[in-house]
């Protein structure tokens, strides 16, 4: 059982999440997320953690900040489009068990962005912004990082947020850098 409450978009996302692990959900409806849901958010904040695990797409995107923006201190899991895409449909509810449980494992923490050892030098110098490939380098290094595909801002905000040390990212650097061949 996994102890921290796990924040889903809807009723299939929980029917997947419940396929593979067994765990409690909180739904936010979409991306309409009313006061009532953020409350019930901070008090399985406050009691249990929370998990915040949205689809890997703008309203999941949308979602994630208004959860981490009103509630400190979440863990968040993430999916890869290819992970979470069935016939053109994009979501929780289509990755496969072993996925889920996968993204689960690797869960990140939120923390202060001020403690964080990663620079935008470091973004420019990865090629992960101002560069040909730059969204193409993101997707590769926010799969191996676990912390998501996004802008070259919020890539930037998430390294920091999530306290990814420069021998984490210059790990990552090399294995993205390998499989670019």
């Amino acid at each position: 059982m996994i102890k921290e409450i796990i924040v889903v978009e809807g009723k299939d996302d929980t029917t997947a999440i419940k396929r593979a692990v067994e765990a409690e959900t909180i739904e936010t409806g979409g991306s309409a997320i009313n006061k009532e849901v953020i409350n019930r958010i901070k008090l399985a904040q406050q009691r249990r953690g929370v998990i915040v695990f949205t689809d890997p797409d703008h309203a999941g995107e949308r979602i994630r900040k208004i959860i981490s923006a009103q509630v400190p201190g979440c863990k968040h899991a993430f999916l890869t489009q290819e992970e979470a895409t069935s016939k053109g449909d994009v979501g929780v509810e289509n990755a496969t068990v072993e996925t889920i449980r996968k993204a689960l494992a690797n869960v990140r923490t939120e923390y202060d962005i001020a403690d964080s050892d990663i620079g935008w030098e470091d973004l420019i110098e990865a090629g992960l912004i101002v560069h040909p490939r730059a969204a193409v380098r993101r997707m590769i290094m926010g799969r191996i990082l676990g912390i998501g595909y996004c802008n070259g801002k919020q890539f930037y905000k998430r390294c920091r947020m999530f306290q990814i040390t420069k021998d984490e990212f210059t790990a990552a650097c090399k294995q993205m850098d390998e499989e670019e061949g």
